[in-house]
């Protein structure tokens, strides 16, 4: 095996030993057989897209549209769903939000969809306002002011006392769900989506 396949098999079962760790799970040898299975790899300078196996579907939150009506992830149910948070006050999301807008555009509407979803305690009083300042006209957006479809780890460390289905680890933060509801994996920090590789991880969810 040459070098550079060689540390990129490396590279795949580091990245799935630490998360099954994490998980409190085995990881063999026999698991590097299925590395050019894996979906594919997408990363930034800072971080990089973490798979969660197994998929498991979230249990249903309802939240509010920024026209103010009820919606749900049920919604999108058949489609690949990137769903990303973001806040007013956060400038990598101001960087990011263009190019979320930017990747919807191009993708068939009946297969993705790109959901931003902001983060804003004040809701849609502080986020009309900001949004005006871009011209946002294909992704579908989102509020949770009270944090019940996701919400940052506890500051303390402790369990939380209303736990949301997404856990914020960083802002923005951006999670995969396939066709079937299930959470495949996040990604921590703005990233460039409308790249070819971001492509690439989202059309493996929606054939696999």
């Amino acid at each position: 095996m040459d070098e550079l396949a060689h540390g990129d098999t490396r590279r795949t079962f580091l990245r799935r030993a630490s998360q099954a760790a994490a998980a409190g799970c085995a990881v063999s040898i026999a698991g590097l057989a299925r590395a050019s299975d894996d979906p594919p790899f997408f990363e930034t300078a800072r971080h990089q897209f973490t798979i969660l196996e197994p998929r498991k579907a979230p249990p249903p939150v309802a939240f509010h549209r920024i026209d103010g009506k009820p919606a749900g992830l049920a919604d999108y149910h058949g489609k690949v769903v990137l769903l990303n948070f973001w806040a007013s006050w956060c400038p990598q999301c101001r960087t990011e939000l263009p190019v979320l807008d930017r990747l919807q555009a191009s993708l068939d509407p009946a297969r993705y969809q790109v959901l931003a979803v902001s983060t804003d305690r004040e809701g849609k009083s502080a986020v009309a306002p900001y949004l005006k300042s871009f011209d946002l006209r294909h992704l579908a957006l989102g509020l949770d002011p009270e944090g019940a479809l996701g919400r940052p780890m506890p500051s303390g460390g402790g369990p939380d006392p209303h736990p949301a289905p997404f856990t914020i680890y960083g802002m923005p933060m951006s999670y995969l769900i396939d066709p079937e509801g299930r959470v495949c994996g996040y990604m921590i920090g703005a990233a460039d989506w409308d790249s070819r590789e971001a492509r690439a991880l989202l059309n493996y969810y929606a054939t696999s």
